[in-house]
């Protein structure tokens, strides 16, 4: 059933409160999800989490927050910036689900919070959480002296209370926008003249032109302008965009990844032009990978700001644990990886370990040097012959010296983001590749293997982000790593790829005369003894058959002649047995 135009906008949902309430518990439930990370830990969330979720046919957006309290185990500044995340969730949603512990009871948070939520005017419920096992009667009603009205009580590690909070609470704030998929009457029971927008007849069948944010319409229009040659010079170049670049209209997503305490929370926030996520002088700040929209000069991206990796003896917390697995996972989602290196600790072995993992995910690549700044020239020139000697394996990435916290470089990391986009996700023609890899062959033949010289014969694109190559010939499966890297290196610079590796594979057809080679047929010296006794023995018994054969015609040419005997008409046939 329809239910009409959506606004451009959605209604925003955010969850605060102390630490250890079950805000990410509630997060993951609501967008149906694991985005979240969830732990009996206090003060795992520390950043600003955003997630869609969907109910009764309308889209809403819902926002993690961290816990608002004071935490001993943890610097003040860092806590300090912890509830300045919060609170800025807080002025920008449409309805504050104040999360408490039924369990707890009143924490001295509660009150801060509370007197918060009264000044900025915006609706609030308080949902008493972890109610299992307590009296329903009494769970939660000390929570009535904050002022902020009806308590709703839940156990959303179950899902219990869950669903009375959807409809109680947030429903009303959703059809602030128009009714719900629920509100709008069948339409069977309306009166067929009555139509929404979008939608027409079409030889008595309603059609919506505008269905799933697509206008078939409009597509049809243009391609019949295509086909009559009438197209507009706008829509020329558009369509030449896309065939080119067939992801164009997509948001570019780029990871930031690294070992702890490099400077990547710092480098978004750059990025960003605000204090997106908390940033604190000390290792492991970031704990969960976070997703965050950037627009800059026309062009859409999407930030992912990642924690850190350490080596592996040294991970022994299993929030660690779940925050490298969140990291890597990030990095197969995202478009181009951004390796952030820390300058004044030169290129370790992790650096080294974390660049194999993105290689071989097949994402483009970017090397960013932070902490570039306040260092002598001397242990620069250091640090560029370090880079070229351990990096040179990823000649294809582009090296940019930053400094996060000034901002200095900052902006040419786009250029590269985009460039190693493009090249990733571009398409090209067989007839291209065709012609690179026959001007590569007539420059320098394939090696000679097993007497035969290795065959190339076609190419042809197998895929792209990354680029994949096929080529068809003979004897490939012989073909050295050095020609692979030659091939390699003229598809490069041929294309102008930059940023993303480019992965060869090659593939040999079936010989029909394989079973029929000479080293096919080749046999031992015992069973060639074997055959020659074998036709020794029956040249014996031939000649033995022909003697008997003789002799027998001499007897019945005698007896013909003189007269005596009995001769048969038909003689039987000498059985020649061994």
């Amino acid at each position: 059933m329809a239910t009409g135009l959506r606004e451009n906008f959605m209604k925003v949902v955010a969850l605060v409160g102390c630490p250890n309430v079950g805000k990410s518990t509630l997060f993951n439930r609501l967008t149906k999800t694991r985005d979240a990370l969830v732990a009996d830990f206090p003060g795992l969330t520390r950043d600003r989490k955003y997630g869609r979720a969907l109910f009764d046919g309308r889209e809403y957006i819902v926002i993690d927050t961290g816990g608002i309290a004071e935490d001993a185990e943890q610097p003040s500044d860092l806590t300090n910036r912890m509830t300045s995340q919060a609170l800025l969730a807080i002025d920008e949603c449409d309805l504050v689900l104040f999360m408490v512990d039924a369990r707890a009871g009143i924490m001295p948070g509660d009150y801060s919070v509370a007197d918060y939520i009264r000044k900025s005017g915006k609706p609030c419920a308080i949902v008493a959480n972890k109610i299992d096992g307590l009296d329903p009667d009494i769970a939660g009603t000390d929570f009535y002296s904050l002022g902020l009205g009806e308590i709703y009580q839940t156990a959303v590690v179950h899902g219990r209370g869950v669903n009375i909070l959807l409809e109680e609470v947030i429903a009303p704030v959703l059809r602030e926008e128009g009714p719900l998929d629920s509100d709008i009457i069948d339409e069977e029971d309306e009166d067929d003249s009555q139509w929404e927008s979008g939608f027409e007849f079409l030889e008595n069948v309603p059609v919506d032109r505008t269905g799933g944010g697509f206008d078939w319409h409009a597509f049809r229009e243009a391609q019949r302008a295509r086909v009559k040659g009438e197209e507009s010079e706008e829509e020329k170049e558009k369509a030449e965009q896309t065939t080119r670049t067939p992801f164009a209209d997509l948001p570019i997503k780029f990871a930031l990844v690294g070992k702890p305490n490099v400077g990547k929370s710092t480098l978004t926030n750059r990025m960003l032009g605000e204090e997106r996520v908390v940033v604190a002088d000390m290792p492991g700040t970031t704990r969960d990978s976070i997703y965050i929209p950037l627009e800059r000069e026309d062009q859409k991206y999407i930030v992912i700001d990642t924690a850190g990796v350490r080596k592996r003896r040294k991970v022994n917390e299993a929030i660690e644990k779940f925050s490298i697995v969140k990291t890597l996972k990030a990095i197969e989602d995202c478009n181009v990886a951004i390796l952030v290196i820390d300058a004044r600790e030169h290129i370790t072995d992790q650096d080294l370990s974390l660049l194999g993992f993105i290689i071989d995910s097949g994402r483009s690549l970017v090397v960013a040097v932070n902490k570039w700044d306040g260092l002598t020239q001397e242990y620069k020139d250091e640090i560029k012959r370090e880079l070229d000697l351990r990096l040179g394996f990823v000649d294809f990435a582009r090296v940019h010296f930053i400094s996060a916290l000034h901002g200095t470089g900052v902006g040419n990391l786009f250029e590269s983001i985009n460039e190693a986009y493009e090249s990733a996700t571009r398409r090209n023609s067989s007839s291209m590749l065709n012609r690179i890899l026959s001007a590569a062959v007539q420059e320098h033949e394939p090696p000679v293997s097993g007497g035969r010289r290795i065959k190339l014969k076609y190419a042809h694109a197998g895929g792209y982000n990354p680029p994949r190559i096929i080529i068809h010939g003979n004897k490939v499966s012989k073909m050295p790593d050095s020609y692979k890297r030659y091939l390699i290196n003229c598809y490069r610079k041929s294309l102008k790829i930059m940023g993303t590796p480019v992965l060869l594979e090659f593939k040999e057809g079936e010989n029909p005369y394989a079973d029929q080679k000479p080293a096919q047929k080749r046999i031992t010296q015992s069973k060639i003894r074997a055959q020659k006794r074998q036709a020794e023995t029956e040249r014996r018994y031939a000649r033995a058959a022909q003697k008997a054969e003789r002799a027998q015609n001499r007897v019945v040419a005698e007896a013909k002649r003189t007269g005596t005997g009995m001769v048969l008409k038909k003689r039987p046939k000498v059985s020649k047995g061994k």
